[in-house]
């Protein structure tokens, strides 16, 4: 079970419409915290910890390299060095 801190949970509620563009899927931090933990989402702590994470997921990134790897509707910079990853 991943612990989602307020940074991780605003910035899920504000930049929600990049993977869910269609409607929010949660308005307030509660929701925001219940959906993040229902679709495993995690938080890591570099551009490299995204890469691994899309490796190991076996997840194909389309020959995106170095940071075009952050525009993938999936991750979401929060603003402290940290991004999150939901896979939809």
């Amino acid at each position: 079970m991943h612990e989602f801190d307020e940074a991780v949970l605003k910035c899920f509620l504000d930049k929600q419409g990049q993977l869910f563009p269609e409607e929010d899927v949660a308005t307030t931090l509660e929701e925001a915290e219940s959906f993040l933990e229902e679709c495993f989402a995690v938080v890591v702590n570099s551009v490299e910890e995204v890469w691994e994470y899309f490796e190991e997921e076996g997840v194909d990134v389309d020959g995106a390299e170095g940071e075009e790897i952050l525009e993938a509707d999936e991750v979401f910079e929060i603003g402290d060095g940290r991004y999150l990853i939901v896979a939809g």
